[in-house]
């Protein structure tokens, strides 16, 4: 089955892309979508969710660790810019997992991310945000989470484009159950 999707606005730089990529390389980079693998797989369970986006994937460990958690089949699409098999502009899914993700964006294409985001999202989503630093530094000497800022800041931003039904802190953030906003 192919999927496609239009090309949406600016959503990453192309040396953050490039910089992005060698980070990749490093085994211990984008690991933390993998601990939230049982959250996901309990939300996949109480929606029925046949179809998953990995939106942000990296290496896509997250769809590696669902295939522990979950007992039946899931179809799983991967969407990150800097990875090139997965960089294509994501299509629509009824279930979207974004982990790990939007504290990574360079804050001038925020906006254009949470929009695409929202594009892609046709039914429900899970979004996780670490609101601290990052214990990785890249190698222009930036902490990896570009924007660290508390839940308060954040979520207006989420909830001009989604349906908030679920809202949890945690020692180093907070996630978000959401659903697509009907305008």
């Amino acid at each position: 089955m192919t999927r496609t999707a239009t090309q949406p606005p600016a959503l990453i730089s192309d040396d953050y892309r490039l910089l992005q990529q060698r980070m990749h390389e490093n085994p211990n980079y984008g690991v933390a979508s993998v601990g939230y693998a049982p959250l996901v797989a309990q939300i996949i369970e109480q929606l029925g969710a046949k179809e998953l986006l990995d939106y942000g994937a990296g290496k896509g460990r997250l769809g590696i660790a669902l295939r522990e958690h979950l007992k039946r089949p899931l179809t799983i699409y991967h969407y990150d810019p800097a990875v090139p098999e997965w960089s294509a502009p994501a299509a629509p899914c009824r279930f979207v997992a974004c982990i790990d993700v939007l504290e990574h964006i360079e804050p001038q294409y925020l906006d254009n991310v949470l929009d695409d985001l929202r594009r892609v999202t046709i039914g429900a989503g899970v979004i996780t945000v670490e609101t601290v630093p990052a214990l990785k530094i890249l190698p222009d000497g930036r902490n990896a989470h570009l924007i660290q800022q508390p839940p308060e800041w954040w979520l207006p931003k989420i909830m001009q484009r989604f349906e908030l039904v679920q809202f949890e802190r945690m020692s180093m953030g907070f996630w978000v159950g959401v659903e697509r906003k009907q305008r």
